[in-house]
C-alpha cells in the first residue's frame, strides 16, 4: 500500500484550517496592537477576530488565494474562441456589441443627445 498518498490527503485536510486559524490570530494581534491606540476601540478576543474574518468574507468576498473558477472559465472561453472560424468570431463580436449598446451607461448617453 502506498502510504505517501495517504500523507498527502492528511496534509490537504489539515492545511487550510490551520491557515485560517493563523490568519485569525494575526487579525486579533493587529487589531489589539493598533486600533485601541488609534481609534480608542476595545480589544477583541480570538473568536471575535474569527467573526470579523467571516464577516469580511461575506461582505467583500475576500480570501482569494488563487484564481480558481475564474481562471477555469477564461481558459474555457479562450478554447471555444480558438475553434471558431473568422466568420463565427465576427458574428460573436457583433452579437456582444449589440448587447452592450443597450447597457446602463449607454442608455444615459442616448437620452442626453
Amino acid at each position: 500500500m502506498n502510504y505517501k498518498h495517504k500523507k498527502g490527503w492528511i496534509f490537504f485536510m489539515l492545511f487550510p484550517p490551520l491557515i485560517f486559524l493563523g490568519i485569525t490570530w494575526i487579525v486579533m494581534l493587529l487589531w489589539n496592537c493598533l486600533l485601541p491606540e488609534i481609534l480608542g476601540v476595545k480589544s477583541i478576543s480570538y473568536l471575535q477576530a474569527m467573526g470579523i474574518l467571516i464577516l469580511c468574507k461575506i461582505l467583500f468576498g475576500g480570501f482569494h488565494f488563487g484564481k480558481g473558477m475564474r481562471d477555469f472559465k477564461e481558459r474555457k472561453m479562450r478554447e471555444k474562441m480558438r475553434h471558431l472560424s473568422p466568420e463565427e468570431r465576427e458574428k460573436f463580436k457583433e452579437v456582444w456589441k449589440s448587447r452592450c449598446e443597450n447597457s446602463f451607461f449607454n442608455r444615459n448617453k442616448s437620452t442626453n443627445e
